[in-house]
């Protein structure tokens, strides 16, 4: 796991090995970034279900302006900080330790992008999304990136549009933006 591009690009990353860890793919994120590339600059991202934080670390080094990580698991976030560390983007990030749920449910901000990749077959995907919708957290051109298991139900919300949607091996990667119709 490294990251791709950008500032910090080339640089390794730090991560667990288990059968609960499955970080993205570096093909997966290349690809990914290659598709959202246009909305990186200057963006203000969450990255939700955090991992190792390579997300959001991927979209710092590509010149978005602040991530915050939110990851409930103690032993991930340390990697977090230490990738963090490692690729000189400390100052740009904050990291949470909190349940998702928890976090969604009392956040005040809103963001450019989010990255979502909780676990696999646990029905977290539509939760997620209605309450990233509920507390009014998407900038109005921002994009929901949500990654999932191929076997996983798709998800469609009225106030969202499926701007990509693409498999990879077991991997779905889909992109919501705000439905500009939506009243």
């Amino acid at each position: 796991m490294r990251i791709i591009a950008g500032k910090a690009g080339g640089i390794n990353l730090k991560s667990l090995k288990g059968r609960d860890v499955r970080p993205t793919l570096d093909r997966v994120k290349e690809s990914l970034f290659n598709i959202i590339a246009y909305y990186i600059e200057g963006a203000e991202v969450l990255d939700l279900f955090a991992g190792f934080g390579s997300l959001g670390i991927e979209a710092l080094s590509r010149g978005a302006e602040h991530a915050d990580f939110v990851e409930s698991e103690r032993r991930h976030l340390k990697i977090i900080k230490e990738n963090l560390e490692k690729s000189n983007l400390k100052e740009y990030a904050s990291v949470y330790q909190n349940d998702v749920f928890d976090f969604l449910e009392s956040c005040q901000k809103r963001y450019d992008l989010i990255f979502m990749d909780p676990p696999y077959k646990r029905d977290f995907t539509e939760k997620t999304i209605n309450m990233i919708i509920e507390n009014n957290l998407l900038e109005e051109q921002g994009l929901i990136i949500s990654e999932k298991d191929s076997s996983e139900e798709k998800f469609e919300f009225e106030e969202l549009n499926i701007i990509k949607d693409r498999e990879y091996g077991n991997t779905v990667i889909t992109i919501y933006q705000l439905n500009k119709d939506r009243k």
